[in-house]
């Protein structure tokens, strides 16, 4: 999907800068693209923060191939890819399930268990972006809420997922290796 051209896409910024990019529906055959902009943007967002040995343990379990894969062929899931125009390499993605958060939930929640974007597209409106086809996605299936559960250090997703309209209305605690952290958990009515 064409940013410039889709009613899900948002309106970015334009800049000499400013990677095109398009978003789409991702297929099995995606699986080692997901799990290659999954490794290096969970890298770019966590190295210094969380440890080196855990997010390299996270990866491995939870972003393979073959955890794409498996993503994709679920009949409870969407997954959508961000890739640049030029040459087609992947720079973000998005994964919306059914949820696993220990908040209560109906039948008609969604979790967005994963939205992701390469750092060097901060600032070109591929998160709105994402972000929007994702709340987009859930509608089109029916659902009438989002959650996801986000890092309770990281404040840039904070800032992110409350500009888009989500509240916070819980905490988890997340093991990234072998280490247990605490989270946000995240809600927006749609």
């Amino acid at each position: 999907m064409r940013r410039s051209k889709s009613p899900i896409s948002s309106s970015p910024k334009k800049s000499l800068a400013d990677p095109a990019w398009q978003l789409r529906r991702a297929s099995i055959h995606d699986a080692a693209a997901l799990s290659l902009v999954a490794g290096a943007s969970f890298l770019e967002t966590f190295a210094g923060i969380l440890d080196g040995a855990d997010i390299v343990a996270h990866c491995a379990a939870n972003s393979s191939p073959a955890a794409f894969s498996a993503f994709v062929a679920a009949d409870a899931t969407i997954v959508s890819i961000a890739e640049l125009d030029a040459g087609r390499a992947p720079v973000g993605y998005t994964v919306l399930t059914t949820p696993d958060l220990p908040v209560p939930v109906t039948t008609s929640d969604i979790e967005l268990k994963r939205i992701y974007a390469l750092e060097r597209t901060h600032g070109t409106g591929l998160g709105a972006a994402l972000m929007k086809r994702a709340l987009a996605e859930a509608r089109i299936a029916g659902c009438a809420r989002v959650l996801l559960g986000v890092y309770g250090g990281n404040y840039r997703a904070h800032r992110f997922y409350e500009k888009h309209g989500f509240a916070v209305i819980g905490t988890r605690r997340f093991r990234v290796g072998a280490t247990l952290h605490d989270d946000r958990v995240y809600a927006i009515n749609l």
